[in-house]
């Protein structure tokens, strides 16, 4: 089918948009763009009815019944297109609604089209629509790739979080969803496109819920005493957005978006990285602020959390204001959350030495509490024509207990029934406090050359952390009896530890445009770091405590980081290539002592100097076609928890030693990668590979005694690399109605580890495979599935007899029904499998959630709901993984069958309709 899209005169109107549509149910066939004469073609078209809808700006849309002529091509001839004036505003005009078009590279859906049920979130919404992926974390896919920005009315919600709007907006909220790519955000900063995007999603609100307020509130009991609540509230017009949260339940349900190991370690949810680190390639990675697990070494043994593990009980809530005009945008945001987490369980953990193996049973209870408090706030201004500012800052404030305790038996080999080693009772408690706060200005200034630009930040980021540990444990040792120990130790402990972080960094920017294609960037980096950490360790005895000075430590370390460097870019018709070497240097100066007061100092004053070469490939093949590929050396300092001189033996059995002669890891990666999405078919493909070779990289080589105790120090090693593939292909099988999509992945990961000084290496090879099918043939049902094969092969070099695979599967299926009367159904269910057949580890655990709930009150804005959670009471918190030389499995006593009776009311926006005399819209 082909055919002219002209004005009234018989011009033709280039780039128009032509879409062919099912008269049926307007579901989208095909679409196309006209070239510069105005002619379209669309090709391999069945012969069926159609109707053809084509839209230009400034021009009334156009459409037209067409059915195919008998022959290979059917012409429609020259198309006339009405130019739109002031007089045809007073016609009322009707169309097909398409549930997608094209607008430049924006992919726009339409939600009237994609019917979810009453009180749906946006979440539930973009499930529907093609092209679009929702992983069980509530992550968001577009076209296959990852969404890195979900804003609201082209405004930011709730920071950068991708996941606040989506799971706190109503669907009926939304008149508009649209995808594009947009700029990264230095290329926002500097003006110069690096050929890379990010993955935006825009939710454009109805006029209805631009002005006045609406939300949602809920409350649920059920049995075993379970409640929770959760209530959102929105206000919105065109400058200014207003948005409240909260939740409070024993439920396990970590909430509202954050993820929910992060709302356990309590870390910042706000974009930290968005600090003005100007320049190529890892950079960013000197600058890392409060993420070298400071407050971690603070609540020893508290063991990692997550909201699907253990007992639970969260409150939360914050609020979020945002203010948008020309010159001017304004945005803040406060969170608040609290986790009190029970996880009793139960592990057995094998570790391979050279020649022998030994095996530790645990049976141990967590008691953990933590609070954070998290705020932020962006400002960005336009001075004017040339100039603009950026001020950034963030802040988290946090508090936390842990205590632990556990039953440990160790055995000298790969079975609970051989020789028995060591038995061991800890009883572990631990408090800490921290504070965060990372401050930033960014300048820009353009010139009046087309293309010069020069930008300018200044950050101060400080990080201060203080804790108290109370180590109580009995340790007895067997050689020669296995019923009464040869030894016995002790530990009564008390470690008081204080750790402050400051840092001050700067960046400088310079573009000189060579000519219209080439472009020199020229940049400036430097930090200076002073971690200052106090570590008093007292013995604990009858007659009271006593320093030791064994274990005591105080430590100053200044980071001096100086970095520069110059890219050439080449960037004309989509195609970005950069090239670029980089010129650094890091500077450790510190010293150290028994304490604070100790005149004596151990020095530190080592400097290291590396080249750092990087080169990039960005190329837009057009129609939505994307190829990518990268070569870079980064370096990275090791973490001031490596470098403290400290011996933490707060796990009498698991010693770990600080080491202050650690250098830089430097690393080299490579990346190569395809994308490519039909938003016609709704086709979508994408495939990549990754490499990754370390040098000087930090390994925790391992010494074990007679006795089976564990002593670590980090260390630098050469040698150690990864390699990954992977691949995905979607379509749909009926439009708009089911979508299947395959992935594949392989990776290769190969670790060394010093074991008794004898070399291991681990190889790992891991085989993925998965698959998506949904069905939504209408609003009344709806159903999704999907299916995950998962094969790790691990090979050790010290000891190939203990070679092993792990295979852990997972299949999942939701399913949605409306009945008569307002009446919904929902099923969940997952059942996994983890196997491993060496050490007849074999666990299944299916998991049914069923509810039935019924709309009420007027406009629907009423719901009562009756839940019913693991109906087979199979839930268990299991996990299986091997790395190293270790395997371990464990399983956590969680959360199992309860019923719950929830009540929710839907507060729904003012609705404002324009009317003239007359006429109507």
């Amino acid at each position: 089918m082909k055919g002219v899209i002209a004005d009234t005169s018989g011009v033709g109107l280039p780039e128009a948009t032509v879409m062919l549509l099912l008269p049926k149910d307007s579901s989208l066939v095909n679409f196309g763009r006209t070239d510069k004469q105005g002619a379209f073609e669309f090709k391999n078209i069945k012969r069926v009815p159609y109707l053809l809808k084509v839209s230009y700006v400034g021009y009334l849309p156009y459409q037209q019944n067409v059915n195919p002529k008998e022959g290979d091509v059917t012409d429609l001839g020259k198309l006339g297109m009405k130019f739109l004036n002031q007089d045809l505003y007073e016609v009322v005009i009707k169309t097909a609604r398409a549930p997608l078009s094209i607008r430049g590279d924006t992919v726009e859906y339409d939600p009237r089209a994609f019917k979810v049920p009453p009180g749906a979130t946006v979440e539930d919404l973009l499930r529907r629509l093609p092209g679009m992926q929702i992983e069980q974390d509530g992550s968001i896919k577009a076209q296959g790739e990852s969404v890195k920005r979900v804003t609201v009315d082209g405004k930011r919600f709730f920071g950068d979080d991708v996941k606040a709007a989506t799971k706190n907006l109503p669907a009926e909220a939304i008149s508009k969803v649209q995808v594009f790519n947009d700029k990264t955000e230095q290329s926002r900063i500097t003006g110069v496109d690096d050929g890379k995007h990010e993955k935006t999603l825009n939710l454009q609100l109805k006029d209805s819920h631009k002005k006045g307020g609406f939300g949602k509130a809920s409350v649920g009991i059920g049995t075993d005493k379970r409640l929770e609540g959760k209530i959102n509230y929105n206000r919105f017009n065109e400058k200014n957005q207003f948005s409240v949260i909260g939740l409070g339940n024993n439920t396990n349900s970590g909430g509202m978006s954050w993820d929910d190991y992060q709302d356990f370690r309590g870390s910042q949810s706000f974009n930290w990285g968005d600090d003005g680190d100007f320049g190529f390639g890892g950079g960013v990675r000197y600058i890392s602020f409060g993420g070298d697990g400071d407050d971690q070494s603070l609540t020893i043994q508290a063991g990692s959390g997550g909201q699907n593990r253990g007992f639970n009980k969260n409150w939360a809530g914050g609020a979020n204001y945002n203010f948008d005009e020309k010159k001017t945008k304004f945005n803040t945001s406060y969170y608040y959350n609290q986790t009190g987490q029970t996880l009793d369980g139960i592990s057995r953990q094998t570790t391979y030495l050279t020649n022998s193996a030994f095996t530790k049973l645990d049976t141990n209870g967590r008691r953990n509490f933590n609070a954070n408090h998290r705020g932020g706030l962006r400002f960005e201004k336009t001075l004017d024509s040339l100039n603009s500012l950026i001020i950034i800052s963030n802040m988290r404030l946090g508090n936390g207990t842990s205590d632990y305790k556990s039953h440990q038996e160790y055995f000298r080999g790969e079975q609970e029934v051989d020789q028995l080693s060591t038995v061991s009772d800890f009883a572990n408690y631990s408090d800490f406090n921290s504070f965060a706060l990372g401050n930033t200005a960014i300048f820009r200034h353009k010139f009046r050359k087309k293309g010069r630009n020069f930008a300018a930040s200044f950050a101060y980021n400080v990080n201060n952390s203080t804790g108290n540990v109370m180590q109580r444990s009995t340790n007895r040792f067997f050689k020669s009896s296995q019923t009464s120990p040869d030894s016995v130790v002790n530990i009564n402990q008390n470690n008081d530890t204080k750790s402050l972080r400051n840092q001050i960094k700067s960046s400088l920017l310079y573009i000189e445009p060579l000519s219209k294609k080439f472009f020199l960037e020229t940049f400036y980096n430097f930090s200076l770091k002073t971690d200052d950490v106090d570590r008093n360790v007292y013995d604990i005895t009858e007659g009271g405590s006593e320093m030791n000075l064994n274990l005591s430590r105080y430590y100053k370390n200044r980071s001096t980081y100086n970095r520069g460097g110059t890219t050439l870019r080449y960037s004309n018709k989509g195609i970005n290539l950069s090239a670029g070497l980089g010129a650094q240097e890091i500077r450790l100066n510190g010293d150290f002592a028994v304490n604070q007061s100790d005149p004596v100092r151990t020095k530190i004053d080592r400097s290291f100097f590396n080249w750092t070469p990087n080169f990039s490939l960005n190329f837009d093949l057009k129609q939505n076609r994307y190829l990518y590929g990268s070569y870079s050396v980064n370096v990275q300092e090791p973490n001031i928890r490596d470098l403290q001189p400290i011996v933490d033996n707060s796990n009498p059995l698991y010693i770990r030693v600080g080491n202050p002669s650690l250098v830089p890891t430097l690393s080299h990666s490579g990346n190569l990668g395809f994308n490519y999405f039909n938003p016609g078919s709704f086709i979508q493909m994408f495939f990549g590979a990754n490499y990754n070779y370390y040098e000087n990289q930090v390994i925790y080589s391992q010494t074990v005694s007679e006795n089976l105790v564990t002593t670590t120090m980090a260390t630098n090693i050469s040698g150690g690399n990864s390699f990954s593939l992977y691949g995905n292909y979607g379509f749909p099988i009926v439009k708009t109605k089911s979508n299947l999509n395959l992935n594949v992945s392989y990776n290769r990961n190969n670790n060394l580890t010093n074991i008794n000084t004898v070399l291991n290496e681990t190889n790992t090879n891991g085989y993925n495979w998965g698959m998506r099918l949904d069905y939504t043939p209408s609003d009344k049902f709806t159903i999704y599935t999907n299916a995950n094969w998962s094969i790790n092969d691990t090979k050790y070099s010290i000891s190939s007899g203990q070679n092993q695979k792990i295979v852990n599967t997972n299949y999942g299926a939701e399913m949605n029904f409306k009945m008569p009367k307002d009446i919904y159904f929902n099923s969940r269910f997952s059942y996994n499998s983890y196997v491993n057949d060496r050490f007849d580890f074999d666990q299944k655990m299916p998991i049914l959630n069923l509810s039935v709930y019924k709309t009420m009150l007027k406009s629907k804005k009423g719901e009562i709901r009756l839940s019913a959670y693991d109906v087979f009471n199979k839930n268990r918190g299991i996990s299986q993984q091997a790395y190293g030389n270790v395997v371990s499995q464990e399983q956590v006593r969680t959360l199992a069958r309860y019923f719950m009776l929830s009540f929710t009311y839907n507060m729904r926006g003012v609705t404002h309709s324009v009317r003239r005399k007359g006429y109507g819209y």
